[in-house]
């Protein structure tokens, strides 16, 4: 039986009048890449923020390993890796200097040099993180969430703004941080990424799920109840032609 390491149940978040998330309920199990999809505005951020423990909670339950994240947010706090935004990096350090910056806020002991490889940034160990390009900033912000080794990692939207190649090269980064172990958070606007890195998704639309299961799944399901594409799918696509054009063995970006 799977081991639940996050659960979340009748999870509420209002603001005055506007109700965000009504009632959502879900569980993510050890070691999987769990997506939560849906349109903007629909509560997917403010969801991870909550069980972040960035965001307060108007009701409802959220437990993290066995933390109760009313009772135990700094525990929480030391078991999680969330994504920075740009603006959390100092502009005057290298990535060398930077994730030492954070091991020592963390209080951990860090290999820098080696958690640049993780992520195949080592040649850029002294390069300003503003000298990065966007995927380099990208696998960059993701190598933070590794710092204090985390069981749980959340990343928002982790590829917008890339093109195919670097997309591509995150894609594989993430499935080698599953591959360790590490339970995955992620939401996205690309249906192609959720449909190819998670092994379950939750669909959120006007703060509440419609839909959760495995892609193979809730694809099977609509095909079943007679849906059909107006036009032929084909092999494949655009994206795979850049890909094949500009760099088959997809150049690091």
């Amino acid at each position: 039986m799977n081991h639940i390491i996050i659960s979340v149940k009748d999870l509420h978040k209002k603001y005055e009048s506007f109700h965000a998330v009504k009632g959502i309920s879900f569980e993510v199990y050890e070691g999987e890449i769990f997506g939560l999809l849906g349109p903007n505005g629909a509560g997917k951020s403010t969801t991870l923020e909550i069980i972040e423990t960035l965001r307060n909670k108007t009701s409802g339950t959220v437990i993290v390993d066995g933390l109760n994240i009313d009772t135990n947010p700094s525990a929480i706090k030391q078991k999680i890796g969330v994504q920075l935004q740009t603006s959390g990096y100092y502009p005057g350090l290298n990535l060398i200097e930077l994730i030492n910056l954070f091991a020592g806020l963390y209080n951990e002991k860090t290999d820098a040099m080696a958690l640049l490889k993780q992520v195949n940034l080592q040649d850029k160990a002294k390069a300003k993180f503003k000298e990065l390009s966007g995927g380099q900033k990208q696998r960059f912000s993701i190598a933070t969430t590794l710092i204090n080794k985390p069981k749980v990692i959340f990343l928002d939207e982790p590829t917008t703004g890339l093109d195919p190649q670097a997309r591509r090269n995150l894609w594989q980064l993430i499935k080698d941080i599953q591959s360790t172990g590490t339970t995955i958070i992620i939401t996205t606007h690309y249906m192609d990424e959720a449909e190819i890195l998670c092994n379950r998704v939750a669909i959120i639309d006007n703060g509440k799920i419609i839909a959760i299961d495995t892609p193979d799944k809730l694809i099977d399901n609509l095909v079943e109840s007679g849906f059909e594409k107006p036009k032929e799918v084909k092999k494949a696509n655009l994206e795979d032609v850049f890909i094949n054009l500009t760099g088959h063995s997809i150049r690091e970006v």
